[in-house]
């Protein structure tokens, strides 16, 4: 499954980096959700300036935190940077000192271009990134669930990656490749680029999320977060909403559990 030699950096702590990209192989595991908790914790309850760039094509942060998602123009969404070199189109989010780059459904065909491009089409994202990013206190990357070019110029840009983990046999085993990704982007591309850690997500009372969790720990040691993330339907419930899970409801088990890393990484 998971192979016991691990030659990742060590647990890292976000005071040194700023540039966060939240990252899994699969699709599922909350890495939308943990995008969301994590940039509207720190606007909305510690009164960070943030920002959120969403490359993944689903768009479901930018569905989220944007009222009027539907109304934009493909020139308003990510697509303008990635596709186009512009620079990043950022909105006004619902949560008060959060900033989004929209995500949006031609994404899907990035990579597409992008193979055929003939610039340094791995940084289009931190050419940009870097023009703006000093006006905030915390940027995320919300990651597509693939390893294709577009994920490629999120960790181009990033200072550290979040790898968000759910159980699972084939959950566990797809940190593999996502993690010779990483290797690649540092030989390649990005000599700095470290883990900021791995986060146990949707975990539950059963064997399957217990024997899991060991298996990760044991497995990364010393970069697996503390902090837990619960199954919780209220995570859910508040995208459907279309709310982060703090104003949704602000005592439920997955609230509590996002505070608690927003502290353990952050505070």
């Amino acid at each position: 499954m998971l192979s016991q030699q691990n030659t990742l950096p060590g647990f890292c702590y976000q005071k040194e980096y700023m540039v966060i990209a939240i990252a899994t192989q699969k699709g599922g595991t909350g890495k939308t959700t943990t995008s969301i908790s994590l940039a509207a914790g720190l606007a909305r309850l510690h009164h960070k300036k943030v920002l959120l760039i969403d490359i993944d094509s689903q768009a479901n942060s930018s569905k989220v935190l944007l009222p009027n998602y539907r109304q934009l123009a493909k020139e308003q969404t990510i697509c303008t940077t990635l596709l186009d070199r512009n620079p990043l189109p950022i909105s006004q989010s619902s949560v008060p000192g959060l900033d989004i780059v929209p995500g949006h459904i031609l994404l899907s065909n990035a990579d597409v271009e992008l193979t055929t491009a003939k610039d340094h089409r791995e940084a289009r994202l931190q050419h940009q990134l870097d023009q703006i990013k000093d006006q905030y206190d915390h940027v995320f990357i919300d990651c597509p669930p693939a390893l294709g070019w577009l994920t490629i110029n999120a960790f181009t840009a990033a200072d550290a990656v979040l790898v968000v983990v759910e159980p699972g046999y084939f959950e566990l085993d797809s940190i593999v490749q996502l993690n010779k990704t990483l290797a690649e982007v540092r030989e390649f591309y990005r000599p700095e680029l470290k883990i900021l850690g791995y986060l146990f997500n949707k975990s539950d009372p059963t064997v399957n999320s217990r024997t899991s969790l060991q298996i990760l720990r044991q497995t990364y040691t010393g970069k697996v977060a503390k902090t837990i993330i619960p199954r919780n339907v209220d995570l859910k419930d508040a995208s459907f909403d279309r709310k982060d899970i703090f104003i949704y409801n602000p005592k439920s088990k997955g609230s509590l559990a996002y505070q608690k890393l927003i502290k353990e990484l952050f505070l």
